[in-house]
């Protein structure tokens, strides 16, 4: 005798369902269409004027509509595993009480259809100017090959997830992000971190798995310079740091100037 497989339920985008969904996010503020296959926001959504959170990730959108300008109290914003290419989420600049945006696993770091839109006159931006009250961003694997330069006017910002792209600068103009907590940039192509990071008064966490970050001699010099500046560990106040998967041995990290302040920290907190 056969058994029968039991295959997972699926999210549905019946009308029935959406219209109970709208329904309850009229009372709740809270709006949740993950993995519903949508192509198109449906209309209806833009007429939620208290919608706080909205999830619309592990869907097909190509483009963020310009109607989604009508949800000005949004705070968090999930539109992560879309079909997101650059200058197709220009609308997100309209959405001035956003704190949290989650954009991962989309596909901002390549230009699609570049003629079509260039006719419509379109923005090749990666990101538009971002709203100024964000504190949370997460654009990981996303074909990035740089840092958005819009990133940096978000002094707000405290968590910043860079992961899993194809970055292989740290611009200066990473000193801006004065609130910063949390920076993850697992899985890029650096080999060194610039001294302006020494400037994040607020760093608590940094992670650089799977980098390039190497070094042929300890013997510091401006020919040979550390990777990683002293100022990351003296003047910050970074407690958990993930060098994993690079080309770096305890004993090498030892000898980095500052190191040993480091440690120290970590043994106050523990």
């Amino acid at each position: 005798m056969g058994t029968a497989s039991t295959k997972p339920a699926k999210n549905k985008t019946g009308k029935k369902t959406l219209d109970q969904k709208i329904d309850v996010a009229g009372k709740t503020g809270v709006l949740s269409l993950c993995d519903h296959k949508i192509e198109q926001l449906p209309g209806i959504v833009f007429g939620l004027q208290n919608l706080r959170i909205l999830d619309l990730s592990k869907n097909k959108l190509k483009v963020l509509p310009d109607k989604i300008s009508s949800l000005q109290k949004l705070k968090s914003l999930n539109i992560s595993e879309n079909k997101l290419s650059a200058g197709s989420v220009n609308s997100i600049s309209s959405l001035s009480a956003l704190q949290t945006l989650l954009i991962g696993k989309n596909q901002l770091g390549i230009k699609k259809n570049v003629s079509e839109k260039l006719e419509r006159g379109g923005n090749y931006n990666i990101l538009p100017d971002l709203p100024s009250g964000i504190k949370q961003l997460k654009i990981e694997q996303n074909s990035l090959t740089s840092i958005p330069m819009q990133m940096f006017s978000l002094t707000k910002l405290e968590k910043l997830d860079l992961s899993c792209n194809k970055i292989s600068i740290i611009p200066s103009e990473i000193s801006k992000l004065i609130n910063l907590t949390e920076l993850n940039l697992d899985h890029n192509n650096l080999v060194s971190v610039p001294e302006e990071c020494g400037e994040l008064k607020k760093l608590k966490s940094l992670s650089l798995r799977g980098n390039r970050i190497h070094v042929t001699s300890t013997k510091f010099s401006e020919t040979n310079p550390q990777p990683l500046p002293s100022v990351l560990f003296t003047s910050t106040p970074v407690i958990d740091l993930n060098l994993q998967g690079n080309d770096l041995t305890n004993t090498q990290l030892n000898e980095f100037k500052g190191f040993s302040s480091f440690l120290e920290r970590r043994k106050e907190v523990k």
